[in-house]
């Protein structure tokens, strides 16, 4: 499935067109389990079709299990409900929407075309003592998906993963199931990203002023390598596995810096004290950006952009800083190796020191590559200018399908 696919990956009877001449829509969207890629993904449609009228209920992003469990109950019993029983043209939720609950509560939701979004699937989650494979949520996945009218997934390797993990479990169901259920979910899928929003690069005026200011007229040959790592400070974004390469770049004669960003929850993995306790002596940022402005300052300071993760369906943190002009140091496993070529991967292993190993092998190639001024950047495409026309033609097929039904 090829990303922006549309008609070769859309039922035949949901190729015809709705809405030729840019006619204002009625929609409601639905993010569930508003968490930041999540708003920056609804924030960017609503902004890029403001022809359309939009309703946006959303759901603060914590509490998954109750959340992801009860949105049904809280939106359909609670102050909104008057907002989900209006008139609407199209329906938008995201794969969180306990969809098929949701249509239960208010029939009338059943009537509208409904296009689900997967930002990620509940069947390709690193299980740990910490945080065990569930069952229940993987089923209101599946659920969810076969009461929409069209789905869209954010990447090849979500959708891939999600059709594996949902015909694997149903698999291990005991009895009466059909057997057409992955054919059903198959048909009206395809693969649209999350398109970024275009920024300016900026400057060093025009950017705030950082930590890093001291150093932005030197050449790299004659600074410290910046190195900027952001992402969720929760164990899926792999945090023994940064710690484990910072100690493995101690032991070079590297000379770097690191800025490390993101969101904290509650409960904050230990190696993230360690880290600070360990290598203050190289820590210029620690800890979530006070804006946007200055969090896009240290993309456009940074060198490298170094990924951990073990859970990542597109990595939006990683696609901003490429952007940003930032080399991207990323495992290669997951989405990765769908976005990026070789030059921008380090092996992946179940071996945590041989990993670190690879990723400061990389990170020494490309200082090198930097400093002869050799770098290949990666092209990235996937700007809303480009991806908005898919978008629309989602949207008009989803109408479309519903109405042929």
């Amino acid at each position: 499935m090829e990303v922006g696919a549309s008609s070769q990956n859309l039922p035949s009877q949901s190729i015809v067109l709705m809405n030729p001449g840019n006619a204002r829509l009625k929609i409601l969207l639905l993010s569930a389990y508003d968490a930041d890629s999540h708003q920056y993904w609804r924030k960017g449609l609503v902004a890029n079709f403001p022809e359309h009228q939009w309703t946006v209920l959303s759901l603060p992003g914590r509490y998954f299990s109750w959340r992801i469990r009860g949105n049904s109950l809280t939106w359909a019993f609670g102050e909104q409900v008057d907002k989900l029983t209006a008139q609407y043209d199209l329906v938008i939720a995201t794969s969180m929407t306990d969809l098929s609950s949701l249509r239960g509560f208010i029939p009338s939701l059943g009537n509208i075309p409904t296009l689900v979004y997967f930002h990620e699937n509940q069947f390709d989650y690193p299980a740990t003592d910490r945080a065990r494979k569930n069952v229940e949520p993987q089923i209101l996945n599946i659920y969810t998906a076969l009461a929409a009218d069209q789905l869209a997934f954010n990447s090849q390797y979500n959708f891939d993963t999600f059709i594996a993990g949902a015909s694997a479990l149903l698999k291990k169901l005991p009895d009466q199931v059909p057997a057409n259920i992955e054919a059903l979910l198959t048909a009206k899928s395809q693969v649209l990203p999350v398109p970024l929003t275009r920024h300016k690069n900026g400057t060093s005026e025009t950017l705030p002023q950082i930590a890093w200011h001291k150093y932005q007229a030197q050449s790299i040959e004659s600074r410290p390598l910046l190195i900027v790592w952001a992402a969720r400070w929760e164990y899926d974004k792999g945090p023994e596995r940064l710690l484990a390469i910072v100690r493995q770049l101690e032991r070079t004669n590297i000379d770097y810096r690191l800025c490390i960003m993101g969101q904290k929850f509650r409960q904050v993995p230990i190696e993230f004290e360690q880290l600070q306790q360990q290598f203050a002596h190289r820590l210029d940022q620690f800890g979530y950006a006070q804006s946007t402005a200055q969090y896009r300052a240290w993309l456009h300071s940074a060198d490298i952009f170094l990924s951990t993760a073990v859970h990542e369906f597109q990595g939006l943190a990683v696609l901003e800083a490429v952007t940003q002009n930032c080399l991207p140091a990323l495992p290669k496993r997951l989405v990765y190796p769908e976005l990026f070529a070789d030059n921008c991967l380090y092996s992946s292993e179940s071996d945590i020191l041989t990993e670190a190993k690879n990723a400061v092998a990389l990170i020494a190639a490309q200082r090198l590559s930097l400093s002869t001024n050799s770098v290949n950047s990666p092209d990235l495409n996937l700007y809303w200018d480009n991806l908005k026309p898919a978008y629309q033609q989602l949207m008009s097929a989803t109408i479309s399908c519903k109405t042929k039904q």
